[in-house]
C-alpha cells in the first residue's frame, strides 16, 4: 500500500497516508521535511499566486513559491487576493440524473396516528425563554434513569424524559429575524415524530410568548401538549411539581407503542461533519454520501447543512439541483452569508479551526470540497432555511451556520430523525430526541476514541475496504440505530445539552 494517495491525475498535491519523512521519495520526488498523516505535498513547483488543486477543484493559491516535495499548508497557501471570490460555474443541472428505481428496504419503527414514522419515543420538556431552563431541567431530572430509576421502571418504551433548553427568547426583536427562527425551531421540536408529547414551560414576562409562539406555529395545546409559566403557577417549585404530574399523566399513552416494520422512505438523516481533518473528504464523507444515495434509493432523505463549509464548493451541488430554482436559493444563500459575515467583521475562511488545520485542512475550500461529498451523488431537490419543515424526499438542503450543535438543531426542527456525523480529530456529540452516530475518518481516532464512534471508516484509508463497502455498511447502522439500538452517544447520555437554537441578530 502506497504512504500516499492521489485523488485525481491533475491534482497539485498528494496526501500522505502516513506520517513521511524528509528525504522519502513518491511518485519520484523527495519529500522535504517531516510531512504529518493526513497533510500534503507539493507535486511540482508552484509559483507564487497560482492556484493549488485537490479534487480536480481549486482550494487556495500560493502564497509564496512552493518547491516540488514540499508542505503544502497555512504557511504558503491561503485564499488568495480576492480571499477565494473567482469564477465558478454553476451549470444549473447540468449533472440531474435519471431518479434511481424505487427500492424497499425496512426498518423498526414507531408509527404516530398521523402516519410519520419515529425512530425514538421520547417526552421532551421546551422553554420558551433561557429564565425557564432551570425548572425545566428539574422537571426532567425527575425521571432520569440514572438517578431515580422507579420514575421510568413502568414505561420500558418511553425512550426518555429529555429537557431541551437554550440561551435565549428575551432581549431581541419581537418580529425579527432571531425570534423567528426560535419560533419556528421550537415549532419544530414541540412537534418532532420522536417526541411523543412535549411540554412547554416559560417564565410569562419573556418576549417570546408562549401564545404568540403558538399562533406562528399554528399549534394549540392537547393531550400531547402543554404549555404554562412560572408566574402564572406561582413559581419554580410549583412549577416543577406541575410539570412532574403533567408527565406522569402522558406516560401510559407514551408507552402504549409499539415498533413494526416501515419503509426506509420514513428516515430523514441530518448530516453533519465536525472536527474534519484530511482524511475526511477521502473516507467517511464519501463513504456516508454513498449511505446517502441508498437512503434516497428507497426513498428516504438526506439534508445537507453548514453553509459556511460549502462555501467554495456550491457549484458541485447547483450541477445537481432539479431546477435553476433551487440551484438559484442555494446561491442566494451563499450572498447571504458573505453579507452576514461582512457586516460582522468576519470572513467566509473562518474555518478551518485549529483542530481542522491540525489534522490536514487549510482552507475553507478545501474543508467544503470534503464536506459536499457527504451529499452523495443524487439529485438536489430542494434547498430550506434554518429549521424550515422538509418536505420533500431526497437529497436536501437547509441552510445553517457550520457550527455542529447550532447546525443539527436546525435539521432535527426541519424533521430529521436520524444524525450522522464525520469526524477526523474526535467527537462526543449526541442530539435527543435523535440519535446520532458518529464515523470516524482514520483508524488512529477509532482506536483512541472508539467508546465515542459508531463505525470506523478508516479501513477505507487503510486500504481495507471500498466507499461502497462502507457505504453499505453505514446505511446498514442507520437502519438498525433507527430500529432502536442504542448509538454510542445514546449510551453515555449525551442529547440534551446540544439544542442550540441558532441566535441572529442584536441582543438588546
Amino acid at each position: 500500500m502506497n504512504t500516499y494517495i492521489r485523488l485525481h491525475p491533475a491534482d497539485d498535491v498528494l496526501i500522505a497516508r502516513a506520517q513521511l519523512l524528509g528525504g522519502t521519495v513518491i511518485e519520484n520526488i523527495t519529500v522535504k521535511g517531516l510531512i504529518p498523516p493526513g497533510h500534503k505535498i507539493a507535486t511540482h513547483a508552484i509559483a507564487t499566486g497560482e492556484p493549488v488543486r485537490r479534487y480536480n477543484q481549486i482550494i487556495g493559491f500560493a502564497s509564496k513559491p512552493i518547491a516540488a516535495g514540499e508542505h503544502v499548508h497555512t504557511h504558503n497557501l491561503d485564499m488568495g487576493a480576492n480571499k477565494g471570490d473567482f469564477e465558478r460555474d454553476y451549470a444549473f443541472g447540468a449533472d440531474v440524473k435519471p431518479e434511481p428505481a424505487k427500492l424497499e428496504a425496512t426498518f423498526m419503527g414507531i408509527k404516530r396516528p398521523d402516519g410519520r414514522v419515529a425512530t425514538r419515543n421520547y417526552i421532551g420538556v421546551l422553554t420558551s425563554v433561557n429564565c425557564s431552563a432551570t425548572a425545566a431541567r428539574a422537571i426532567s431530572d425527575h425521571f432520569s434513569r440514572r438517578t431515580n430509576p422507579s420514575a421510568l421502571a413502568a414505561y420500558p418504551n418511553v425512550d426518555g424524559v429529555v429537557a431541551l433548553t437554550h440561551g435565549t427568547g428575551c432581549g431581541m426583536d419581537g418580529e425579527g429575524l432571531g425570534m423567528q427562527i426560535l419560533q419556528r425551531t421550537l415549532t419544530g421540536y414541540a412537534t418532532h415524530v420522536n417526541f411523543w408529547g412535549a411540554l412547554v414551560v416559560g417564565l410569562g414576562c419573556e418576549g417570546n410568548q408562549i401564545k404568540a409562539w403558538l399562533g406562528s406555529g399554528n399549534l394549540a395545546e392537547s393531550d400531547n401538549l402543554k404549555v404554562f409559566n412560572i408566574q402564572d403557577t406561582g413559581g419554580t417549585a410549583k412549577t416543577v411539581e406541575k410539570g412532574i404530574e403533567l408527565i406522569n399523566a402522558m406516560l401510559p399513552r407514551a408507552n402504549a407503542v409499539k415498533r413494526e416494520p416501515c419503509s426506509a422512505a420514513h428516515i430523514t438523516i441530518g448530516l453533519q461533519c465536525g472536527g474534519s481533518d484530511g482524511y475526511s473528504g477521502i473516507s467517511a464523507n464519501p463513504a456516508l454520501g454513498a449511505a446517502v444515495d441508498l437512503l434516497v434509493a428507497h426513498g428516504g432523505t438526506a439534508i445537507l447543512s453548514e453553509t459556511p463549509e460549502i462555501y467554495g464548493a456550491e457549484h458541485l451541488l447547483t450541477r445537481r439541483s432539479v431546477s435553476r430554482a433551487v440551484g438559484e436559493k442555494l446561491v442566494s444563500r451563499i450572498k447571504w452569508w458573505e453579507h452576514y459575515t461582512e457586516i460582522n467583521d468576519g470572513e467566509m475562511n473562518n474555518n478551518p479551526s485549529p483542530g481542522n488545520k491540525a489534522g490536514g485542512l487549510t482552507t475553507i475550500l478545501e474543508k467544503s470540497l470534503g464536506a459536499v461529498a457527504k451529499g452523495g451523488t443524487s439529485n438536489l431537490q430542494a434547498v430550506y432555511e434554518y429549521a424550515e419543515p422538509v418536505t420533500s424526499h431526497g437529497f436536501v438542503y437547509m441552510d445553517t451556520p457550520g457550527y455542529d450543535p447550532v447546525s443539527a438543531t436546525g435539521q432535527v426542527a426541519g424533521g430529521a430523525n436520524v444524525i450522522c456525523f464525520t469526524t477526523g480529530r474526535g467527537s462526543a456529540y449526541g442530539c435527543a430526541p435523535s440519535p446520532s452516530l458518529k464515523l470516524a475518518t482514520n483508524s488512529a481516532l477509532w482506536k483512541r476514541q472508539e467508546d465515542d464512534m459508531d463505525i470506523n471508516c478508516g479501513e477505507i484509508i487503510d486500504g481495507t475496504a471500498s466507499i461502497a463497502e462502507m457505504g453499505q455498511r453505514i446505511f446498514e447502522m442507520v437502519l438498525a440505530t433507527a430500529s432502536g439500538e442504542p448509538s454510542k452517544s445514546e449510551r453515555h447520555g449525551y442529547g440534551q445539552n446540544e439544542f442550540v437554537p441558532w441566535q441572529v441578530g442584536a441582543v438588546m
